[in-house]
This record gives structure tokens, C-alpha cells and sequence, in this order.
């Protein structure tokens, strides 16, 4: 693949080869990118880098318009409200007018229906030039397998070598032998931590703050957790029963997040590219039997006949001062908590040397009915759309939102931004039938062991692997 600075030596004549056929997308009648004359102001010249065609002149892409298609944009566009968003409109205008496109974001499908019209678009076709946003589960493996999505690697436009791909491993997630088959260009989103109640901490002793320190200090380990949850766990009344529990959780969560913490994988992919089952590892197992015994001994225990997530309303009302949970929640379920509350990562396992959490972000393919001229002029958009804005290179625009969500400064500044830099790479999601909850999680216990359990699901995942590895 070729870099930015090769990108600029793409020649005219190169995407006037590119075939225009009728196929199942609709007709391409779009004539390749034709020369034309720079109209950019001497200081946009030195703010911007123009990326040409064998002529000198920059890329033209024909007038065509370019939609991300996702299920969450708003239907009215914000107004620039900082220098940030500025820049940034100013150099998306920029790019636009000198390429001779559009693009924009755009909620078409939901949360649920995206799957199936991506299955059908891609299916039956159609005359737009879409990039569409997936979610990870079964339906994007199926659609992965059934070579609905089109192979980004053979796109020259694109360089997976550069930071901004680099960061997500997306790509990585979305590669089959040497072809890449997902992307996205926009920073990766923090993912799991753990959320604290600081009023049942200052009343077990604890100052709240303490904790943003061990973690500063990479003191926030497994051990000084559990020392922690010894110390706010109590019946604090001598009736005999316990009534501040340190924990509550949803089960499956704080599994997952202990076993990324110790570096830990269920699947994982070896250097040929296969995935194999890594359930059975020391970093794995290790974590999920801390894990076990962690929620035995400090979780607050389910209601009789409460629904699943008891959990959401037992955290809000004060019944567990832990919680792994993810940074949405911040604005969602903990949104109107009378407590306050505080944000870290999850503690570090024995096998880890710097906290982490678990990437599995929204992703972006390009259908694979397009032809490759067609392909090749969304991926350019694409690529020039999500680029760093000149003069923010460094700049974390995502961070802004979420200081509107936290209760403190700190759960974004010492936590979110590194869960945004350390993340691991899953790949459970993309192996066909594998049912994590179903397959493991939701049946360990002290009497089934995470030992257990993947030997009793070893065969059956082989089998799942096995088919995912053709």
C-alpha cells in the first residue's frame, strides 16, 4: 500500500483504466477523475496538502456525493461551537471543493435493521456511493463470509500503515489472509473500566481521589482492589447481615474485563492469520477464576424475581460502591445518580503491565458490488474525511463529550484518554456461532469451574473454528 506522499503521484490515467460497467450496484456512468485547475488560495496551498494526478492537478472525483450511512447521526448538523470545529469544517469545505465531491454522515438504518440492509444493498445494488457503519456480531461475520464487502486493500488510496487505522486495529479485526475487508478512521472509543461510588468510599474510610492515585501510580492492581473491597464491604449495623456490598455487577462484564486486564484472549489470531482457542491460557483462566471469586465473595446478590440488569437500579440506589461498566454509561444509566461518582480502568492483572480494555468499535466497509473505480473514489473520500485536521494533528475532538458526561475532570483526563490509547483487539466476534454468554460465561460457578467449562466447550469451539479458518 502506498503512502500519502505516493498518493500525490496517482495518476488520471490510472482510475481512467479502472473499468465502468453495469453491475449489481447500478450503472457507473461517472467518467474518471479529469484534470483541472487548482482554485485554492495561496494560504489554503500552505495549510493543505493537495494530493494530485499525473498533470499536476488535484483528483477530481466527478461531483459524486458520499454517504456514511450509520444509525445514530442527527438529522440537523451542528454549528461549529470551538476553534476545533472550525478548522475542521474549513478543511472538510476544502476538501470537497477540491475534489469535486460531497460527503456527509447520515442515519439511514437503526440499531437493530443495519445488518439486514446492509445484506440487502449489498445483494440487489443501487446508483449511491455509500460507506457503510456495521456493528460486530454474527450478521457482519455472515456478511464477511458471503463476500459482501469489498476488499480494501486492493485500494491504493489507502495506507492501513498510518496512525489513524493503526489505533483501532479494525483493520486487523477485518483482515482474511492479506485482504482487509473493514476500516475505520475515526479514533477508537474507550471502552470498560470500573465506576466508583464516592460517598460509600468516604464512608468506608476511602478517599475517593486515593484511587485515581494508585492508578497514576500504577498501583491499581487486582490485590489493592480486593483490598479495597474488603475494607467498604461491611454490616454496618451488627444485625448479621451484610448491608454495603463493595460490588455490583453484571456478571458477563466484569468476566470480560478481568480477563482483558490480565492480557487475556478467548480467541485469539497467531501470525499466519488463523484464530485458534486461547480460553484454556494461564492469562485466561487465571482471570476468570479471580474473577469468580471476586463476584462470590463481594457482589451484591440478585434480587428474588428481578430482572436481569438488577444491577443498573442496585448501583444507582447505592448497593455496591464497584461497578464494571463502560463509558457510555456515564451519561446514560449513571446520568441522574444522586451519588457522585468516579471513573478508572480496570485493575491490572499479574500478567499485565499497563491497564487495558477491550476494543470492539463500530466499523466501516464499502459494499462489495461496487466496481473498483466506484470503490476506489468512496475510499478517497473516505480517507480524506477522517484525516487529522491540519494544526489538530494531536488533537482528541472526542474528548470533549465526554466531559460533559463524567462527574470529574479525572475520569476523563487519567482514564478515558488512556483506555482511548491501550486497548486490546477481540476476536470472539468474529467466529460464527460462538455465543460467549451461552458457551461459558453464564454457567461458571464454583461448581463448574472456568476450567470446567472450556473443557466441556472445547470440541464445540474447534468446530466453530475449524469452518471460521477456511
Amino acid at each position: 500500500m502506498k503512502s500519502r506522499f505516493v498518493k500525490k503521484l496517482i495518476a488520471a490515467s490510472l482510475v481512467t483504466a479502472m473499468s465502468v460497467s453495469m453491475v449489481a450496484c447500478g450503472e457507473n456512468t461517472d467518467d474518471a477523475p479529469q484534470s483541472s485547475t487548482s482554485s485554492e488560495e495561496s494560504d489554503d496551498s500552505e495549510k493543505y496538502t493537495v494530493i494530485t494526478d499525473d498533470e499536476g492537478n488535484p483528483i477530481d472525483l466527478g461531483g459524486i456525493e458520499v454517504v456514511i450511512r450509520d444509525w445514530w447521526t442527527p438529522s440537523e448538523e451542528e454549528e461549529p461551537n470551538n476553534a476545533y470545529e472550525e478548522a475542521r469544517q474549513e478543511y472538510r469545505d476544502w476538501i470537497q471543493e477540491t475534489y469535486n465531491f460531497t460527503i456527509k454522515e447520515m442515519a439511514i438504518s437503526d440499531w437493530g435493521s443495519t445488518p439486514e440492509d446492509f445484506l440487502n444493498y449489498a445483494t440487489s445494488g443501487g446508483d449511491e456511493y455509500y460507506v457503510f457503519a456495521l456493528r460486530p456480531g454474527s450478521e457482519l461475520v455472515a456478511a464477511l463470509n458471503s463476500g459482501l464487502m469489498y476488499d480494501l486493500s486492493t485500494l491504493d488510496c489507502l495506507d492501513f500503515s498510518e496512525e489513524k487505522w493503526q489505533a483501532n486495529g479494525v483493520h486487523e479485526v477485518m483482515s482474511k489472509g492479506d485482504a482487509i475487508y473493514g476500516m475505520r478512521g475515526i479514533a477508537p472509543e474507550p471502552k470498560g473500566g470500573i465506576y466508583f461510588n464516592k460517598r460509600l468510599l468516604e464512608e468506608a474510610g476511602i478517599t475517593a481521589d486515593s484511587i485515581y492515585e494508585l492508578q497514576e501510580n500504577g498501583e491499581w492492581t487486582w490485590d489493592k482492589f480486593e483490598e479495597l473491597c474488603s475494607q467498604v464491604q461491611a454490616d454496618t449495623d451488627n444485625d448479621g447481615v451484610i448491608d454495603r456490598y463493595a460490588m455490583v455487577n453484571f456478571r458477563s462484564t466484569f468476566y470480560n474485563e478481568a480477563v482483558a486486564s490480565n492480557y487475556g484472549d478467548y480467541i485469539a489470531m497467531d501470525e499466519n492469520g488463523k484464530y485458534y482457542n486461547d480460553l484454556e491460557s494461564n492469562e485466561t483462566l487465571d482471570a476468570l477464576n479471580w474473577a469468580l471469586r471476586m463476584l462470590d465473595t463481594y457482589d451484591y446478590p440478585q434480587p428474588e424475581g428481578s430482572e436481569w440488569d438488577y444491577w443498573v437500579e442496585a448501583f444507582q440506589n447505592g448497593k455496591g460502591a464497584f461497578i464494571a461498566g463502560e463509558a457510555y454509561q456515564a451519561s446514560g444509566d449513571w446520568a441522574n445518580m444522586e451519588d457522585d461518582f468516579g471513573f478508572v480502568c480496570f485493575p491490572k492483572g499479574p500478567a499485565a503491565d499497563d491497564y487495558t480494555n477491550i476494543r470492539s468499535d463500530n466499523l466501516y466497509v464499502i459494499p462489495a458490488c461496487y466496481d473498483a473505480e466506484k470503490a476506489w473514489k468512496i475510499a478517497f473520500a473516505y480517507d480524506l474525511y477522517t484525516d487529522p485536521v491540519p494544526g489538530y494533528e494531536d488533537y482528541n475532538d472526542a474528548l470533549s463529550g465526554y466531559y460533559d458526561s463524567f462527574r470529574d475532570t479525572e475520569s476523563v483526563d487519567l482514564t478515558i484518554t488512556r483506555l482511548m490509547e491501550n486497548g486490546r483487539v477481540t476476536y470472539n466476534n468474529m467466529i460464527p456461532n460462538l455465543d460467549l454468554g451461552a458457551d461459558l460465561l453464564w454457567g461458571i460457578s464454583k461448581d463448574n469451574t472456568p476450567a470446567q467449562a472450556a473443557e466441556a466447550i472445547r470440541n464445540t469451539w474447534a468446530s466453530y473454528l475449524e469452518e471460521a479458518n477456511k
